[in-house]
């Protein structure tokens, strides 16, 4: 079986406290775009489960176990109650460290292939519990379409955006960039939201009043001042004639969405410097 884990960007990222279990309170909308690794799962013949990555530089950074796909195969297997062998080929190509949710994604898809692979029905709420128990990104990826997201990032419900004229997205990545979570987290300032700033009101509203309204990313403040070229992309995107652009999570990808194509092609042939994406936006995702 092959499927292909997409990634995700956030619109509007709100830190809002630190909570009693060590993660922070967040508020955001968290959107799927069509920017995919591409993962196989096989019954292994050999009764013993393997992961076999290409792709990306980073993809083998970590021994097998500690991959989320692998992770993910080994809580499917606890909540089932048995062992499921498999071969797994992982492809990476979403950029690691961006932001994009790549692991999360390929974890989630690991959870719903195995599901359809070895028929266990195990129904999406079931498959959501097993995916935040491997990170707090992954239940997304088991719903796969635009959610609010509130607590560590899990507590998840459909969320209507406008996105009116909007034709593409241009994603781009510094290739010499990469943010971790915990250094993001590390220089993070909570703040309560104030009134009015309810993502589901903002972000009804047209992509080009969302900057204007308050529509942010709140790992901008503490990333920026770290990371000038990530500063520096953002404000090229920008002035490229995207509506809206934003660093997606805790970076280092920074997206503009844009309601004329040409001018996302032209900015992408002007971004040799980075890891790129285009499509249409918003895009079927399987």
């Amino acid at each position: 079986m092959i499927v292909f884990p997409n990634a995700k960007i956030n619109i509007g990222l709100r830190i809002l406290g630190k909570r009693p279990d060590g993660f922070h309170e967040l508020a955001t909308a968290m959107v799927p775009v069509a920017w995919c690794d591409v993962l196989e799962l096989v019954p292994a013949a050999s009764g013993r489960s393997s992961l076999t990555l290409s792709g990306n530089a980073l993809a083998d950074a970590c021994p097998p176990e500690k991959n989320l796909v692998m992770k993910a195969l080994r809580a499917v297997e606890e909540d089932v109650g048995r062992e499921l062998p498999t071969d797994i080929y992982l492809r990476k190509i979403i950029p690691d460290g961006a932001g994009l949710g790549g692991g999360s994604a390929d974890a989630a898809f690991t959870v719903r292939a195995l599901d359809e692979l070895y028929g266990l029905a195990l129904g999406q709420e079931q498959m959501a519990a097993i995916a935040a128990s491997i990170g707090s990104d992954c239940p997304f990826f088991i719903y796969n379409r635009p959610m609010l997201a509130l607590g560590r990032g899990t507590d998840l419900s459909p969320i209507d955006i406008c996105l009116d004229g909007v034709e593409a997205i241009v994603i781009a990545k510094p290739r010499t960039d990469a943010v971790s979570t915990r250094e993001a987290y590390a220089g993070a300032a909570p703040a309560p939201l104030a009134p009015g700033e309810d993502l589901r009101l903002l972000l009804a509203e047209a992509p080009g009043r969302w900057a204007g309204c308050g529509v942010k990313n709140d790992f901008e403040h503490s990333i920026f001042p770290l990371r000038p070229a990530i500063a520096a992309l953002k404000d090229r995107i920008k002035a490229a004639g995207a509506v809206y652009t934003a660093m997606s999570g805790s970076g280092a990808a920074v997206f503009g969405l844009f309601d004329c194509k040409k001018s996302a092609e032209a900015l992408v042939e002007a971004l040799g410097d980075c890891q790129t994406f285009i499509s249409d936006f918003p895009a079927a995702v399987r």
